[in-house]
């Protein structure tokens, strides 16, 4: 592979620059649809050709052994096809969102009436767009997208597509984020071929989060007494768990009126469109998770969209299942039973979450013990049991699940699981991901072991996403240490095409 020049003095003080990275999924701020224009036509920028990547799973002689699953130690075969001038600026942006000090600055300077200032907001718009945006975004329309989309099929991995918009506030604002999905879904046909695995889509961007809390206030009180009638209540899968918390909901909710309940439908009839425009681009749709003031609301949508959506026996909906909520795994398995005895394909993205301050803090105020689990080391082991319990599945011939995951160890035991099990890449059914510019040397590793890798692509103007990347760092701050592994793997790298270059 060639080398690109760069400055030996920059490597040098690499060492300052990439002290910690990270990262973990969190809401993007409420934006009127993106204008989708565009020559899907353009030759994108490609990055240095990457090797054929090996889609056959090997079996290994030692099952126990994970640490021979994903080779982390030949960073030359890791990082191939990513040059040299996105590893040093990927470093040097992940230093800086690592930085407390610059989190809290970033915060203030955005909710201050500097950002009123034309000038400075210029300034702060094109530093932003540089660094941050450039490295976690996929770009600001469907042309930029399919460049970022190209770059990642051509290095072997897949993307999701996330047009930035959520938190509706009206039918109109809803209408909007639909033609801005089926535009997403649409687009999908312009990229390379298989390249995107997955369009995501934010109920909360089709349905108010206000409408959504009267429904799960609803849901919430017929867990509690199922004689209680929803007439608007459509089939479903279960959404609760015997551990489920319903604390949310203390008193008796009054019914949807008959505007809510006109709202709702329309809500439905937007999501019909969403699904039936995925089976016309046999693309699968991924519905995000929210809070659990909502969540209830949220799942009844995946869940009702499942039964109705699918091809085959290959699931159309995954909804997503949060592995820091102490019900995670006892809310799956029952949503996957029920989903098995029906017939119904049933997809799952499997997360840890990323509301774990503000669900502590309103079930501290009503009263109750937080839903979160207790230490990190429960979450862990919850996501790898629940990895486990879809992985069996899926080698039974059942489901279809995406482990979403910065963990190293998560990764190696699911990916340890799967060859031991015989899944093969080719059924598609087990897939991992992780968020663009994030935990590149697990997913480049899960690659090369011959998995199916997406990278989660939130993309939209600077102006409205910048809100986004703000809340990122701002929501995760306690993630930002657990990409120095990461770092140590770029700077490694770095350090050896330093020496060839030089030599």
């Amino acid at each position: 592979m060639a080398n690109k020049v760069f400055c030996p003095k920059l490597l040098k003080n690499l060492g300052f620059h990439v002290r910690r990275l990270n990262s973990a999924p969190s809401p993007l701020s409420a934006v009127p649809p993106l204008n989708f224009t565009g020559d899907f036509n353009a030759v994108p920028n490609l990055v240095e050709p990457a090797p054929q990547i090996n889609t056959t799973l090997h079996h290994h002689h030692d099952h126990h052994n994970t640490n021979n699953i994903i080779n982390f130690d030949d960073v030359k075969e890791l990082f191939y096809g990513v040059p040299t001038t996105k590893l040093i600026r990927s470093s040097m942006t992940l230093q800086m969102a690592a930085i407390d000090p610059m989190v809290d600055l970033g915060m203030w300077i955005m909710n201050s009436k500097l950002m009123e200032m034309p000038v400075f907001r210029e300034v702060m718009l094109g530093f932003v767009k540089t660094t941050f945006y450039e490295h976690f975004c996929a770009g600001k329309d469907l042309t930029e997208v399919r460049r970022t989309v190209t770059n990642l099929s051509d290095s072997g991995l897949k993307a999701m597509l996330d047009y930035g918009v959520e938190h509706a506030t009206d039918n109109e604002s809803c209408e909007q984020s639909t033609a801005a999905f089926i535009q997403t879904i649409e687009s999908t046909k312009s990229l390379p071929e298989s390249s995107a695995s997955f369009v995501v889509a934010k109920i909360t961007a089709i349905c108010t989060p206000r409408l959504l809390k009267r429904m799960s206030d609803l849901l919430r009180w017929e867990q509690k007494d199922p004689s209680f009638n929803l007439p608007w209540k459509q089939e479903s899968l279960p959404l609760f768990a015997e551990s489920s918390p319903v604390y949310h909901t203390s008193s008796k909710p009054e019914p949807l009126t008959i505007e809510e309940e006109r709202d709702l439908q329309l809500a439905h009839e937007r999501l019909r469109k969403i699904c039936e425009k995925c089976l016309e681009h046999e693309v699968p749709l991924l519905i995000d998770a929210e809070d659990t003031t909502i969540q209830p609301a949220i799942d009844y949508f995946a869940y009702s969209a499942a039964i109705k959506y699918h091809k085959d026996d290959q699931p159309l909906i995954f909804g997503t299942i949060q592995a820091y909520l102490k019900d995670a795994k006892e809310r799956m398995v029952i949503a996957k039973k029920a989903a098995e005895k029906m017939g119904v394909p049933m997809g799952f993205k499997l997360v840890r979450g990323a509301y774990m301050c503000s669900e502590k803090e309103l079930a501290s105020t009503l009263g109750f013990k937080s839903p979160i689990h207790d230490s990190i080391e429960q979450t862990h082991a919850c996501f790898n049991s629940c990895a486990e319990f879809m992985i069996e599945e899926i080698a039974n011939g059942s489901g279809a699940v995406v482990l979403a995951t910065h963990n190293i160890e998560s990764g190696k035991l699911a990916a340890t699981k799967a060859i031991d099990l015989g899944i093969k890449n080719e059924r598609q059914n087990l897939q991992f991901a992780q968020l663009y510019g994030m935990a590149d040397g697990l997913s480049f590793g899960l690659r090369n072991a011959g998995f199916q890798v997406s990278k989660y692509l939130p993309f939209g103007p600077v102006e409205q996403i910048m809100h986004y990347l703000m809340r990122r760092a701002e929501e995760n701050r306690g993630m930002l240490s657990t990409s120095a592994f990461d770092r140590q793997l770029m700077r490694k790298e770095l350090s050896r095409r330093l020496e060839v270059a030089t030599s």
